[in-house]
């Protein structure tokens, strides 16, 4: 029987978080059907007209653009997707779980809805990731950590330009910290690199966990039996001060068996353990790895595609210009492939991963994957997914590349300056010591 939601069942959902183009919404209620479900809305309709439907496009087709359904023509229930909906489904259901596993990743069901409940004619609906199905109706705690790794390898593309060859030595994350602190999105840097988590060593990944933990951002959240108990829901969050640190070793009680001021870490080893064990991240890391050309190559694939003269290659010097020069004159295919592969990469590098926590009783194996916590002796059943697999916009491909510049250029003044003040600073004291 199909499931439509209407007025009657707008009671018992709740806000959740959100994202760039998406609100999040978990359901609190009694009804068995929505139980450990969550709803995916976009944030455009908050730009709609009152009774204006953000559904099918004007003509009934597709909603891509046609540059859109070039680059997934392969693809053709993607391209004929007629509602932001069914494409995102689809975008997870054929792309991204054949690449990551179907086993961790949740593609969800459309979900159409009547004008009673949301003025729109569908949303989507997904498991709650931060449970255990029927869990909390047994009464069982559970722990759910959130984690947005983002980019964990170092780009070694030959189409990066000399000026930008930091890129080459310093991740993505650590250097957009720079321009997120001048731009004030951020008081501190955090001391997360994600180099560490993807590391496959369990030393660097538990300092990778801790650094989240010491200042989560938007990049570490925790849920206790559905409820957010630590790190921010809309934004992010400074540095975890200690009246926080306190409520939420309060908090782990009913979960890690550990004397106070010994939880925390607990924690911290147990997600650690976990994605070190689990192996999780790999499979991620080679989704990530399709982007080889960079967006300082992928760009150029971009003009080829679109047909319009390249804009970068006017501002680049000789040596880089005949360096490109070989991306213009590859088939079509090629630069779709090119750029088809970066926007695959993209979603990798922005996703977020949850895995979900709960205390094993007896030795019985059962469905899920288990972990031992020896700090503890406690042992869990756990269960991972990968979400927020949002299909990057064609269109925002030059604005991916102005941005990549800005971070780069932002993080090389932010050294300079740094090395700078160093500098004065160790010819001052060798002058007081004169």
């Amino acid at each position: 029987m199909e499931v439509i939601l209407d007025q009657k069942d707008a009671a018992g959902w709740i806000y959740r978080g959100e994202g760039a183009g998406n609100l999040v919404l978990a359901y609190t209620g009694s009804s068995p059907t929505f139980t450990g479900k969550v709803m995916r809305i976009q944030k455009a309709l908050r730009n709609k007209k009152p009774k204006e439907p953000l559904t099918l496009c004007a003509n009934g087709g597709s909603i891509f653009e046609k540059h859109e359904r070039l680059l997934w023509r392969d693809n053709k229930e993607l391209v004929s997707s007629s509602s932001k909906e069914i494409l995102e489904r689809l975008y997870v259901e054929e792309i991204m779980s054949p690449l990551l596993g179907a086993k961790y990743v949740d593609a969800g069901m459309r979900v159409r809805v009547t004008r009673g409940f949301l003025d729109l004619d569908s949303v989507l609906l997904l498991s709650d990731h931060t449970l255990f199905p029927q869990g909390i109706l047994k009464g069982e705690p559970c722990i759910a950590v959130e984690i947005k790794p983002k980019c964990g390898f170092l780009p070694i593309s030959r189409f990066i330009a000399k000026q930008n060859a930091i890129k080459r030595s310093t991740s993505r994350f650590k250097m957009h910290q720079a321009l997120k602190l001048c731009d004030q999105e951020i008081s501190e840097l955090s001391e997360y690199d994600p180099l560490d988590l993807f590391s496959r060593s369990k030393e660097r990944i538990c300092k990778a966990i801790k650094a989240l933990y010491t200042t989560p951002q938007n990049n570490f959240r925790v849920f206790l039996n559905g409820s957010l108990i630590f790190g921010g829901l809309g934004g992010g969050t400074g540095r975890t001060s200690f009246a926080i640190g306190e409520a939420f070793e309060d908090a782990l009680k009913c979960v890690i068996q550990a004397d106070d001021g010994l939880r925390t870490n607990s924690f911290i080893q147990l997600v650690a353990e976990t994605v070190y064990q689990a192996g999780i991240l790999d499979r991620l890391l080679e989704v990530q790895k399709l982007d080889n050309f960079d967006i300082e190559g992928a760009i150029h694939a971009y003009y080829n595609i679109i047909s319009q003269p390249c804009k970068v290659c006017r501002e680049l010097d000789e040596e880089n210009v005949n360096l490109c020069t070989s991306l213009h004159s590859i088939p079509l295919d090629e630069s779709l492939k090119i750029v088809k592969d970066y926007f695959i990469a993209a979603t990798a590098k922005d996703c977020s991963l949850m895995i979900c926590f709960r205390p094993k009783h007896g030795d019985v194996s059962g469905y899920y994957d288990s972990v031992y916590l020896h700090s503890t002796n406690q042992a869990f059943d756990y269960k991972a997914c990968f979400i927020d697999l949002d299909l990057k916009p064609f269109k925002k491909m030059e604005d991916y590349y102005v941005k990549d510049k800005k971070i780069a250029s932002c993080y090389l003044q932010m050294v300079n300056m740094n090395q700078g003040v160093n500098k004065a600073i160790t010819t001052n004291a060798c002058g007081n010591a004169h």
